[in-house]
């Protein structure tokens, strides 16, 4: 059993402070107005594309999980070469950030495209909370890989083809940090036995504040 540490405990909330190289990061967002923003399989495809195309060269990510109508990421800001304003600068202007509100913009303009709509498709700032701990970062992942299950979209999460669970279990060639992962966990054995625990709600609750429904 590994139950999730209070917020308190291994995470500090960053909400809309700048994303600071060398920090991890849950990131997480929803449809304005709990709008789905995945109606079909292209969708999720086309996100992940975007993902990679527009944060490739800013962060490295750690584990993702798409659900109907919000998503999670768990991700580390790369060291990347741009000077001193990373850390002076606002979050308006913070590199990471802005490349995060353009894949956005670009996901949402697709979709108004594709499906006759308008309007905002997500809400107006996505969360961020600092990691600041080890313990806290394995808790998120196993939370993300575990939250199909938990808002009834899944039996077994396991099964979610949207997260990157099965990817630590996979030889394929994939752009997640997995071999990291996999050792921040002494090894996939471990990473498995971990992912067999049980969620406590109320952790989960002081650990992220709110879920999404």
């Amino acid at each position: 059993m590994n139950p999730l540490m209070s917020a308190g405990s291994g995470g500090s909330r960053r909400r809309r402070m700048p994303l600071l190289p060398g920090r991890i990061y849950h990131i997480y967002s929803r449809g304005n107005n709990r709008e789905n923003l995945f109606r079909e399989e292209r969708n999720y495809h086309y996100f992940l594309a975007l993902y990679a195309k527009h944060l490739a060269s800013l962060v490295d990510t750690l584990a993702y999980c798409l659900l109907r109508n919000h998503f999670h990421l768990a991700i580390r800001v790369k060291q990347v070469e741009v000077g001193a304003q990373w850390a002076t600068r606002s979050d308006r202007l913070n590199p990471a950030t802005r490349a995060f509100t353009s894949m956005f913009q670009a996901y949402a303009m697709a979709i108004n495209k594709a499906y006759n709509r308008t309007g905002k498709l997500f809400e107006e700032h996505f969360e961020r909370i600092e990691v600041t701990s080890e313990t806290y970062l394995k808790n998120l992942i196993f939370y993300i890989h575990f939250n199909p299950q938990k808002h009834n979209l899944i039996e077994d999460f396991r099964e979610w083809p949207w997260s990157s669970y099965a990817a630590f279990l996979s030889h394929q060639p994939t752009k997640l940090q997995r071999e990291e992962v996999l050792a921040r966990f002494d090894g996939q054995e471990h990473f498995l036995e971990f992912h067999r625990g049980v969620v406590d709600e109320g952790q989960i609750i002081a650990l992220i504040g709110d879920d999404f429904e």
